[in-house]
């Protein structure tokens, strides 16, 4: 890295399994949709052998031949796995969606990686969106580098955008975010622009010339030394200011010249412990060339600065029973420990798990143990079972090549694990284990669903199951309320998607309709109601007289029953047949078909028959009992209420505060936290913030986050109470 003059390819096609997690480097890429991570991906891959120049693997197909969805929706919207060899070293290269709506696919990327490459468009710049990954990644301190891509465009500009980077990653030390190479250009085009051919190392003060399409060093005139000076300079205090050498410093500020081969090796231990950040530059590969210029540069940095799975810090691992347990990390020769960061599905294997592993070696045809927890309220019930292993293999775009065993810090795809789903752990069944989950986010955008036709209705619970064992970031409702099938996601994109999934993968159609929430009655003022069931019809007839009063309670106090009756006038065994129909009568609702909540009825006065009374005859008088009451009562329409946080930065929260209290929301208090961001707390009714999700992203250019948790039911104001009963009078 930075002196290194030689390319050490891998063999080109040949799928790859690791011996030792030291030969292993697992890397995620971060960077907005549109921002070339998949471009960067392919580039690598090409320069590493492993597609040929037509971007092709060897049996067909491209490298970034990974869901059918991604090719009819243009973008990514899975997490991916590129495994390519540099210089003996196996790099899994994971490919993460841009787009906000698969954020979940991009944390289980963070989970499986060791390291992370951000990778930033040199005419787009960093979005607040990235800013927000970049301090998660911090916050583990993972390491990280940039990588600035898109240097042929017009707008491209490499110097601001390494400065841009500087002031968006830096934030605590600028001097720790620096560019490793500059780029070369080359003669101007008739249209004024120069491109980008070539790079210039700043530690090793050679050039790199990729106009040919095979990357050529040589040595820089006399006339670009003092171009490259003093971001060399800077680059070295930069490295130095982080070096475990603390004489380092005194030495070069004292005149002494330090050797190249020092400062590589200090800037390698940098970037692995997660102190420094360089920047770098690529741009794929033209048409007919071997190597896109700064791949090999990047392929260096991965291989020589990024830290091994040995380095990386294990989850917290306990008994399936909660005991904690402490383990090597890392160590093939130790108990048996990986998890499922992705579940597929392919329609002739079936369902493919991508593990990793952590402890341990997994083998192919060997039972091990599949836990699952902590996701129940997810739609994922927790679950021991054990299961047998089927092939291991290593993807390639849609080719799955197989491989021997998987060591610890190495993934691999496992075939036939059929119970197992994204974010189950892996143990030996005779020392079953449990894996902390990562931290998911929370789908909070509802999609109501049915089945468009009675084949689909057949299909469609296996369907709906499969499609959330995928995705843990989706979750799974079905209302008791309301009847209806919830779909909650995060976003439109994600929505359609799991739409998309359901149609083609598990061919069940279904209908979008409109989402509804729990509404409540209650009575506004006290009532009163008589009921009477009285009918003859030959032989023993039915007989029950009933009179109740209803009075409104506090929210959350539900239903109460009073007995009041005196003299016998309901006999006692008769007393809790009324409260039975009063409480069959306030489930299904006295106005609107809502449940009525929040009354107490007394029961105050009866008639009972000494042949023709029975049980049902007093439940049914006390349901018309309180259908009378309700007749000549106001009834109130309850809402639910949700306590809504949101965390955006400073220069949006006017907006947001604006729009929730457009939302009939009240805004309870703000709070400053880290980073230039405001916690706002609101209570808003949940009618009001379906889309929430999506409108706040606009409002906020994807920089905003929110939670809610349901608060209390409370009236609705008249007006909408209205609004709502003429739309679903027009949607009946």
């Amino acid at each position: 890295m930075g002196d290194k003059t030689t390319a050490h390819p891998g063999a080109a096609g040949r799928a790859m399994a690791a011996d030792r997690p030291t030969s292993v480097r697992n890397v995620v890429l971060v960077g907005p949709s549109g921002a070339g991570k998949t471009t960067l991906v392919e580039a690598l891959a090409l320069t590493a052998g492993a597609v040929n120049r037509a971007g092709r693997v060897e049996d067909g197909g491209t490298v970034s031949d990974y869901d059918d969805i991604e090719h009819r929706q243009q973008r990514s919207v899975q997490l991916s796995l590129v495994p390519v060899e540099w210089d003996g070293i196996k790099v899994n290269l994971l490919d993460t969606p841009g787009y906000a709506d698969f954020v979940g696919e991009l944390r289980a990327g963070l989970r499986t990686a060791d390291a992370a490459l951000f990778v930033v468009s040199a005419s787009d710049g960093v979005d607040g969106s990235t800013r927000m990954v970049w301090e998660e990644c911090a916050a583990v301190g993972m390491p990280r580098a940039i990588v600035v891509t898109h240097l042929e465009a017009a707008r491209a500009d490499y110097e601001e955008t390494t400065r841009s980077c500087a002031e968006a990653f830096g934030a605590d030390d600028p001097d720790a975010v620096l560019p490793l190479y500059l780029p070369l250009r080359g003669p101007q085009a008739p249209d004024g622009h120069a491109p980008v051919t070539g790079l210039a190392g700043l530690l090793s003060r050679k050039l790199f010339d990729y106009s040919t399409g095979r990357r050529a060093e040589s040595e820089p005139g006399e006339d670009r030394l003092p171009l490259l000076e003093e971001a060399r300079n800077r680059l070295i205090e930069g490295i130095i200011a982080e070096s475990e050498d603390e004489t380092l410093m005194d030495r070069y500020l004292g005149g002494e010249r330090i050797d190249v081969k020092t400062l590589v090796e200090d800037l390698e231990r940098a970037v692995a412990r997660g102190t420094f950040f360089p920047v770098l530059a690529a741009s794929p590969a033209a048409d007919g060339a071997r190597q896109g210029l700064g791949t090999v540069e990047v392929l260096e940095l991965v291989t020589g600065g990024f830290p091994t799975p040995l380095e990386h810090d294990q989850p917290q691992v306990t008994t399936v029973d909660g005991r904690p347990r402490e383990l090597t990390p890392c160590d093939p020769d130790g108990p048996l420990l990986a998890e499922v960061v992705r579940t597929s599905s392919d329609p002739y294997v079936g369902r493919v798990s991508l593990v990793r592993v952590f402890s341990g070696t997994l083998r192919p045809d060997e039972t091990v143990h599949v836990s699952g927890h902590g996701l129940a309220d997810r739609g994922h019930e927790d679950h021991d079972v054990d299961e047998r292993v089927g092939a291991l293999s290593t993807p390639f775009g849609k080719q799955q090549r197989p491989v021997p065993h998987c060591v610890a810090g190495d993934l691999a795809c496992v075939a036939k694990l059929n119970r197992a789903e994204t974010g189950d752990t892996l143990s030996a069944k005779d020392d079953p284990l449990l894996m902390e989950p990562w931290d998911m986010p929370d789908p909070l955008l509802p999609l109501a669903i049915q089945a468009h036709s009675k084949p689909d209705e057949d299909k469609l619970s296996q369907g709906l199951a499969r499609l959330v064992a995928e995705d843990p970031t989706m979750r799974l409702e079905q209302n008791q309320d309301t009847h209806q099938v919830v779909l909650w996601c995060l976003g439109e994109a994600h929505a359609d998607v799991a739409l998309e999934r359901l149609r083609s993968r598990y061919g069940v159609q279904v209908d979008v309709v409109p989402h509804r929430v729990s509404l409540r009655e209650t009575f506004a003022a006290r009532a009163g109601g008589r009921g009477r069931h009285v009918k003859q019809s030959g032989g023993h007839g039915q007989y029950a007289i009933c009179e109740i009063e209803v009075e409104p309670l506090p929210g959350g106090s539900g239903i109460e029953f009073v007995d009041k009756v005196v003299g016998g006038a309901v006999p006692r065994q008769f007393i809790p047949s009324v409260e039975k129909g009063v409480r069959a009568q306030a489930a299904k609702g006295v106005a609107a078909g809502h449940p009525l909540v929040d009354v107490r009825v007394t029961l105050l006065d009866g008639k009972a028959h000494s042949v023709d009374s029975s049980d049902a005859a007093f439940q049914t008088a006390g349901a018309l009992a309180l259908r009378e009451a309700a007749a000549d009562a106001r009834i109130h329409l309850l809402e639910p209420v949700a306590e809504v946080s949101v965390l955006v930065g400073d220069d949006y929260v006017g907006a947001v505060m604006s729009d929730l209290s457009g939302r009939r929301g009240r805004v309870l208090g703000t709070e400053q936290t880290a980073g230039g961001r405001t916690l706002v707390r609101a209570e808003v009714p949940e009618i009001e913030i379906g889309r929430y999700a999506v409108d706040l992203r606009s409002l906020s250019h994807g920089t905003a986050r929110f939670g809610r948790r349901y608060a209390r039911h409370e009236p609705m104001p008249a007006q909408v109470a209205e609004r709502l009963r003429k739309q679903e009078q027009q949607a009946s």
